[in-house]
């Protein structure tokens, strides 16, 4: 048993009537993808991961997904089953099961802080340390950033079209929308940094003279 495995246990030790104990975030991210109508596989689940859940908060890694799902059906929170000889290629496919329901209820209900948000922006971690760059690798960071995030953003937009009309996705739909105002946001404060930019090399000229 690992350390973080062992100290999860000593959690759920603590508090034995808390069904949200010992569990990660990445867990409940997992149990919340189950959550909705239909059973999936974990490729499955790592497709929607990457088509909904990483646009707001993120998409973990596969082998993250099924080692989350074998602890969710440890607890009893999920339950599998394997796909019949007709299958070219045997499945396993996964299924919520009453008690995750409930848990994952509880866990996202009130009395739970979510927790302030995490931002990590590799981009304003350089602009930060500008003055060991030159200015124009600089200015092509951010053109760089700029077309990366309007490919996230057309992404987002496909994903709310394939959710349009589906009454089981209106509350991911909501946060799909959340994103696609965020990214838009993040178009233009980085088209704002450049003018910034450009105001710090004007000033810096007017300083050589």
């Amino acid at each position: 048993m690992s350390m973080g495995d062992l100290q999860r246990a000593e959690q759920q030790d603590e508090h034995p009537d808390d069904p949200t104990a010992g569990l990660p975030p990445t867990a409940w991210a997992v149990l919340g993808l189950l959550s909705f109508p239909g059973e999936r596989t974990g490729y499955e689940l790592k497709k929607w991961a990457d088509s909904s859940l990483r646009f707001f908060y993120w998409s973990p890694a596969i082998s993250q997904i099924y080692s989350e799902l074998r602890r969710l059906e440890a607890r009893g929170y999920a339950t599998s089953r394997r796909s019949g000889p007709d299958e070219p290629r045997t499945k396993r496919a996964y299924t919520i099961t009453a008690e995750g329901r409930a848990a994952l209820d509880h866990w996202a209900g009130p009395g739970h802080d979510p927790g302030a948000p995490v931002l990590k922006h590799p981009l304003l971690l350089r602009v930060w340390l500008g003055h060991l760059s030159e200015p124009e690798r600089l200015r092509t960071l951010v053109h760089e950033h700029i077309a990366r995030t309007r490919a996230e953003l057309t992404e987002v937009r496909e994903a709310l079209a394939r959710a349009e009309g589906v009454e089981a996705w209106g509350h991911p739909q909501i946060a799909l929308r959340w994103s696609e105002r965020r990214l838009v946001g993040e178009v233009e404060q980085a088209e704002a940094m450049l003018g910034d930019l450009a105001g710090l090399g004007e000033a810096a000229g007017r300083e050589e003279l």
